[in-house]
């Protein structure tokens, strides 16, 4: 028969997305391993910004844990002796974005996520130009 679109639709999404994801990944060479990251992250920064404007704490949580995730994966996948001023580079804003995040927690705003996520865009579209 026919769902509602509460706990049925959401379920269902999730599950699509865990399929979406993990054939996305599936083969992935190392260079669109990190475009899936950035991907995801600037998506769970955008989530939260938006859950931050409709007062959604739960939500914010939620997406603001994950954006923290991707930028401590982003940022353990540096290499120092390879990347040199480059990695060290990115690390400076995978830890100012970080910052930003928990300011944005601490206020209860979502300016500072949207600050996050425009200096993540800038290096995402980057990556995706050499790739």
């Amino acid at each position: 028969m026919f769902y509602n679109q509460g706990y049925a639709g959401t379920t269902a999404a999730r599950r699509y997305a865990a399929v979406h994801s993990g054939s996305r990944t599936e083969g992935a060479t190392p260079h669109a391993l990190v475009k899936i990251l950035f991907d995801e992250l600037l998506l769970a920064l955008e989530a939260t910004a938006l859950a931050e404007r409709q007062g959604d704490r739960a939500k914010v949580s939620d997406k603001q844990s994950r954006a923290m995730s991707i930028l401590f994966a982003l940022d353990s996948s540096l290499d120092f002796d390879k990347g040199g001023d480059v990695a060290m580079g990115l690390a400076q804003i995978y830890r100012e974005a970080r910052r930003l995040l928990l300011l944005a927690a601490r206020e209860r705003s979502a300016e500072p996520v949207d600050q996050a996520r425009v200096i993540i865009a800038e290096i995402a579209d980057a990556w995706s130009q050499i790739g």
